[in-house]
């Protein structure tokens, strides 16, 4: 008899279970939700009268069986309490939301693979092809009120690293939104170096995001602020170097500042001009700037553009303008940018002097199957391009031509290097988070220091699959 209770119960806990975990996370209308939590309370009755019936019986119950009964309605009522949070599909990975929308969580995560090959160069090192996991990231975002939170960890190169780690929160001040961030975070600087890489519609970022970076890279740990408008945002921060900093000296400080404006904002399409500029406060630690952008695709270490070291560097400074615009499927965008690093003067004791390096970047595009560019009027920087017909769906997926030209130059310094870039890009965007793209690189440099020195030029073409979620 008491096999016969436990499997009987065991049964009907089950299906309780499986009828409230397989249609709740999907159902959308209330009348579905009331119906669930409906059956779920009446399981919960029986089980509470089934226990008063062997509670009433004369030769008393098995005290097994009652705890058993008592740890199911437990469980049912947990069920029934949860019932009205959901979660959402829509972002490619489950997000798990209460009834409220005020605590939110979500898993995070991209695998993108790279294989890409070189030819035509005057040196056989940088004729070279092989496969890269350009990255393996993973991690974690979400919210609890007012307050947001991101974490994500990449583990590409067969090394981990710490990419977003921030704490944010968000308020409402002068009736605009603001949100303050706290942690290691992408500063913004122009309108690729600003954007994470998968949302870019080429396979790497401009000349201008590779040269006119401050000494602590993309990312920085500190203090951020972002304000927007209706057809503005400024972006401000104060950050020290990334997470890898060892402690035995002071950070390279930057000073950083983005804002852009939307003069034409229409529903076919806007305007956007944007501008930055940072400060950055070299440590005494760092003894030479030397950074020697690729050129090519990612995979090949050997192309890239060299500039001259500069020793005892005191300050960095850079500034940049932006002119971009959308109609339609159509888009466009111009950077251009410099960074100049103060040194001691060789003519003037005591004094300085500032060398300056310079880039340029046009590129265009069209959604040849009628998409709507995602570059965003709110940040200025790629987003999400919204498949309309997604191949995960039956259709034929997203495709997009674009073309770039860009410049690297390196000529103010004694012996730096300079390099011309055209790239020609194919994208078949399957889903809105999953997209395969093809990249033509036509490229030459012209390396005063370094193993490829002098004029060199050649072709690379490399393909990626990605998926983001």
């Amino acid at each position: 008899m008491k096999r016969f209770h436990r499997t009987a119960i065991a049964s009907l806990l089950a299906m309780g279970l499986t009828a409230f975990a397989g249609p709740s996370l999907a159902a959308d209308d209330a009348a579905a939700l009331a119906a669930q939590l409906q059956g779920l309370q009446a399981q919960i009755q029986a089980l509470r009268n089934r226990i008063a019936e062997l509670e009433a019986q004369s030769e008393g119950a098995d005290p097994d069986t009652l705890a058993d009964l008592q740890a199911q309605i437990i469980q049912l009522s947990t069920a029934a309490s949860s019932a009205n949070e959901t979660a959402s599909w829509n972002r490619g990975a489950p997000e798990f939301r209460s009834s409220n929308g005020e605590l939110r969580f979500r898993p995070r995560g991209r695998v993108v693979f790279d294989v890409s090959t070189t030819q035509g160069s005057d040196f056989d090192e940088r004729n070279i092809s092989g496969t890269e996991m350009r990255a393996v990231r993973l991690g974690a975002e979400g919210r609890m009120g007012a307050l947001r939170y991101k974490v994500d960890t990449d583990f590409a190169d067969q090394e981990v690293s710490v990419k977003d780690a921030w704490i944010a929160y968000e308020w409402r001040a002068l009736n605009l939104p603001m949100e303050l961030f706290l942690g290691n975070k992408l500063r913004e600087r122009g309108i690729d170096a600003s954007n994470t890489l998968v949302r870019n519609p080429f396979q790497e970022r401009n000349a201008v995001a590779g040269v006119t970076g401050a000494v602590n890279s993309y990312y920085g740990l500190g203090t951020s602020l972002k304000v927007h408008g209706h057809s503005w945002h400024v972006g401000m921060s104060i950050t020290g170097d990334d997470l890898d900093n060892t402690g035995s000296a002071d950070d390279s400080i930057a000073y950083s500042v983005r804002t852009h404006w939307n003069p034409l904002k229409r529903p076919q399409g806007f305007v956007h001009l944007g501008t930055w500029y940072y400060y950055e406060k070299i440590s005494d630690e760092v003894a030479t700037i030397n950074n020697i952008p690729r050129i090519g695709p990612f995979f090949n270490d050997n192309l890239r553009v060299s500039a001259s070291s500069l020793s005892s560097p005191s300050r960095n400074e850079g500034w940049g303008f932006e002119l971009a615009g959308v109609y339609r499927n159509f888009w466009a965008t111009s950077e251009i940018g410099e960074r100049r690093i103060g040194l001691p003067s060789t003519v003037v004791i005591g004094g300085n002097d500032r060398v300056g390096r310079e880039a340029w970047a046009v590129s265009a595009g069209w959604l040849i199957t009628g998409e709507r560019p995602g570059f965003s009027t709110r940040s200025g920087v790629w987003g999400t391009t919204r498949v309309l017909r997604p191949v995960t769906e039956g259709g034929w997926g997203a495709f997009e031509l674009a073309v770039r030209a860009d410049d690297f130059d390196f000529t103010d310094a004694e012996r730096g290097g300079d390099g011309q870039r055209t790239t020609l890009a194919l994208n078949w965007y399957l889903n809105n988070h999953s997209r395969l793209s093809l990249n033509y690189y036509d490229w030459t440099t012209d390396n005063q220091v370094g193993s490829f020195q002098g004029e060199d030029s050649g072709e690379s073409i490399a393909l990626r699959a990605q998926v983001v979620f």
